[in-house]
């Protein structure tokens, strides 16, 4: 009972997040420079057809009508046509939802396992040149930019070793079902996965290090160690899972970093997500399209924080929510 309250109060909690996130980029967008009039009708559109253009999608109302009307219909659930395709942009959206969550979950979950693996293994010896070479190179890829990454390796494995395709999610003429379709898009995921996740794997490095190193440390753990216990016993059954704690609430907030990760990985990849769609759409200055997905990404985004929460929660029984 009290997990499901806590549940409902977490998520009313989002109708003013997304309020705020809605009225912010409403305004900022409405901001920039340029009449988005213009990019509909053409540089070349008579006056005349310019004022239908701007009556048939509301510019020529105050901003703060604008606004009004389209938090009505947001409420509604309709978030609009794109100006572009003239689709729903709910629906535009959600047909490339599936990519991109192919693309950052994979790219999250290696990222997450393999730093966390590689943290936990130089931390059984602190202070050894392994554990300073590690960290070290932990901090460069933490630092790299990921598109000059996503450049660099389609120049290498795309154009002077060609062994993996440079964009796109599958071939033209590749098949188009059973496990030849699976293994295209698996060789087209190779390189964007590549690229994303060495952004965040240095992190995860970095803090499962510093956390088993800490947790090894503790009375308990000496206390274990004299029983009698292995050192893998110990750090599987009892350091691991307190040091994976502050591993899992960097997860859930990294969560938008990957997403902005995201848009720029599969523009250097021509990946068909909802990255690329934002793209083309701020490109375009397609508005309805823009707002929609920074919608779905702050939603995304909180929900993954109440995700964490629970997470945390079960793996220390100290969190009381």
């Amino acid at each position: 009972m009290r997990l499901r309250r806590y549940i409902l109060l977490r998520a009313l909690q989002l109708v003013p997040v997304t309020l705020v996130v809605i009225v912010l980029n409403f305004l900022l967008i409405h901001l920039a420079p340029g009449d988005i009039s213009l990019i509909l009708a053409g540089e070349t559109a008579d006056p005349a057809y310019l004022a239908s253009i701007r009556e048939r999608f509301g510019l020529d109302q105050p901003f703060h009508v604008q606004l009004w009307r389209y938090l009505v219909q947001v409420a509604s659930g309709d978030l609009g046509l794109s100006l572009r395709s003239r689709e729903p942009v709910f629906a535009e959206i959600m047909s490339r939802v599936p990519a991109t969550l192919l693309l950052v979950g994979t790219s999250l979950a290696l990222s997450v396992a393999l730093g966390t693996w590689i943290g936990t293994w130089i931390a059984r010896r602190p202070g050894s040149a392994l554990d300073r070479w590690v960290s070290a190179l932990a901090v460069a890829l933490f630092s790299v930019p990921v598109f000059w990454l996503g450049l660099m390796l389609v120049l290498l494995f795309a154009v002077r070793l060609p062994i993996l395709p440079a964009m796109g999610m599958a071939s033209v003429d590749g098949p188009r079902d059973g496990i030849g379709r699976i293994l295209d898009v698996a060789q087209h995921l190779v390189l964007p996965v590549l690229a994303l996740m060495t952004v965040s794997l240095g992190q995860y490095v970095r803090l499962a290090r510093s956390a088993v190193a800490e947790v090894m440390g503790e009375a308990y753990i000496t206390t274990v160690r004299a029983i009698g216990f292995r050192d893998r016993t110990i750090l599987m059954r009892y350091a691991l899972r307190n040091a994976m704690l502050p591993v899992v609430t960097v997860l859930g907030l990294q969560l938008a970093l990957i997403l902005t990760g995201a848009v720029l990985t599969e523009t250097v990849f021509s990946w068909p997500g909802l990255g690329r769609l934002l793209y083309d759409a701020i490109l375009a200055r397609d508005t309805p399209v823009i707002m929609g997905a920074f919608i779905i990404m702050s939603v995304t985004v909180a929900a993954a924080s109440l995700a964490t929460d629970l997470v945390y929660a079960a793996l220390d029984p100290r969190v009381k929510l």
